[in-house]
């Protein structure tokens, strides 16, 4: 049953979080909508502007009307993630979406302001919610790279002034968390303190997102080496205990989209070293899809328990 985003992070709020995991294709969605139904609890469906590059915004649309007549019992929202202006207008306008993130942080503060602002007016006359980011992650994630020393915490200061002057009706924070792969690699952890200082600044049960929250697992990390990958060893994601902790603290959305990644490329490195006489799609695509489902509803789970 798809919902308004507004209701999710409002039975969310203080409880627990609410895993939006970020989909490009037909195994994606499925497997996404499959680990929801095994946990039994709500999901949101993220779209970045290069998912709908790489898939058309109306074929993405038919595979989560299609999965959500497949799987009745699966409450979700759908939701444009890390949208500059003419991605959210156009997302505005399609009427797919019950929110859209306008990605304006790595502008100056008046000039983020001035940007979330007119996405927030366009958004609220069709009853659209707004994400806005204050704080810059760094990390490389589809079109974003910013690199370590450019990275800002998000300044408690700045936070109230910030909702006032947009109306955005959440927030995403940067503490700590990165996009992509490379998380932690320096053994830093989570800023929750800062996080505590917004959380004490913002109206009771005002929604905080956090982006960048995949775990990177190790043996993820391992398998996909031995299959021939190359990353680096030292890649370390965001530490379920201080998740749970974040989610005490007012975070009730949190973005996955690594994870998911690093999911399919074990599967499908695995799969054609052991298999190298193979070369149908849909024997791996099947395999990712089980193993996805797997994860979505284990996530959630864990999401449960703050």
């Amino acid at each position: 049953m798809r919902v308004h985003e507004k209701k999710l992070l409002s039975q969310a709020y203080g409880h627990y979080g609410i895993g939006a995991f970020n989909v490009f294709n037909a195994e994606q969605v499925l497997g996404v909508f499959r680990g929801a139904q095994k946990a039994g609890y709500p999901v949101i469906v993220q779209i970045t502007p290069v998912a709908r590059n790489y898939i058309h915004p109306e074929l993405l649309e038919g595979m989560i009307a299609g999965a959500a007549q497949h799987f009745p019992d699966v409450t979700f929202s759908v939701h444009l993630d890390h949208g500059n202006e003419q991605h959210c207008l156009q997302a505005i306008e399609e009427g797919n979406y019950s929110s859209v993130m306008i990605d304006a942080s790595h502008e100056s503060f008046e000039e983020n302001v001035r940007i979330t602002k007119k996405i927030v007016d366009q958004a609220h006359s069709k009853g659209i919610w707004v994400e806005a980011e204050l704080g810059v992650l760094s990390g490389v994630e589809d079109h974003l790279k910013v690199d370590d020393d450019k990275a800002l915490y998000t300044d408690p200061a700045q936070v109230e002034r910030f909702i006032a002057l947009t109306g955005c009706d959440s927030l995403a924070v940067a503490i700590g968390t990165s996009h992509g792969a490379y998380k932690f690699s320096g053994g830093r952890g989570l800023r929750l303190d800062i996080l505590a200082a917004i959380r004490n600044r913002l109206a009771a049960g005002y929604p905080i997102v956090l982006h960048g929250a995949s775990a990177v697992p190790t043996d993820e990390i391992v398998r996909i080496n031995q299959a021939g990958g190359q990353l680096k060893s030292d890649a370390k994601g965001t530490d379920e205990t201080e998740l749970q902790q974040a989610i005490r603290l007012g975070v009730c959305k949190i973005n996955i989209a690594t994870d998911m990644r690093l999911i399919w490329t074990r599967v499908v490195r695995e799969f054609f070293r052991d298999h190298p006489d193979q070369f149908d799609p849909v024997i791996s695509g099947k395999i990712y899809m089980e193993a996805l489902e797997m994860f979505v509803a284990e996530k959630c789970k864990m999401l449960a328990m703050s």
